[in-house]
């Protein structure tokens, strides 16, 4: 599980801009993105299920992974791939219970020792952050830097993904810090710009 860029469609920043999750989620698979998250915090479950669906259509026939973000239960109606969860949500294991040994799960830390506790889980990834300051969390947790991510690097021997208010302006100083992967919510968005144009703007700085 190492895309370079792992790209999150979350329904409140995608109804901030304006923008569909078919029409966000076409830009993606035209630029040949390889994993997907959804993400939708106040969503109701059949809303939640509504645009998975959504998403399945777009990327069918396609190698792209589809992870859904908190809802294992989900996930698995949804017909995804895997499930990523926060320190709030299910423990890995349990989210793991639930979806079974084959399907992804990744699982967000912000600190040292979070990373430390989920290098000994069964967790497929590990997501580091907020490396800068993000706007797309109304409670966000305290930046680490690009020092946190060496610093997780160092803790981990599993794929270890990037996230908070990463551009293409500092994705490759994220990926020299050590991590394989960068994920991008806002950071796909631009004004004058369509989303497959900065998606294969990533994904072009990023080999």
């Amino acid at each position: 599980m190492r895309p370079r860029l792992y790209a999150i469609a979350d329904a409140g920043v995608l109804a901030a801009w304006g923008i569909s999750l078919e029409e966000f989620a076409r830009g993606l698979r035209a630029a040949g993105v390889g994993l997907v998250q959804y993400r939708d915090k106040t969503g109701s479950p059949e809303e939640v299920l509504r645009a998975a669906a959504v998403l399945r259509d777009v990327f069918a026939g396609t190698a792209c992974r589809l992870i859904l973000n908190d809802r294992a239960d989900l996930a698995v109606l949804a017909n995804f791939d895997g499930v990523h969860v926060g320190q709030d949500d299910l423990s890995p294991e349990d989210a793991r219970r639930v979806v079974g040994p084959a399907k992804i799960v990744g699982v967000s830390t912000h600190t040292d020792e979070q990373v430390r506790a989920a290098e000994q889980t069964s967790a497929d990834y590990i997501a580091i952050g907020p490396v800068f300051a993000t706007g797309t969390k109304s409670n966000p947790d305290p930046v680490i830097g690009l020092v946190g991510v060496r610093h997780a690097r160092a803790l981990t021997t599993k794929p270890l993904v990037a996230i908070g208010g990463i551009t293409r302006a500092n994705a490759r100083s994220v990926i020299e810090a050590g991590a394989d992967s960068v994920a991008a919510i806002s950071g796909l968005l631009a004004e004058g710009e369509s989303v497959e144009q900065v998606a294969r703007d990533f994904l072009e700085l990023l080999r």
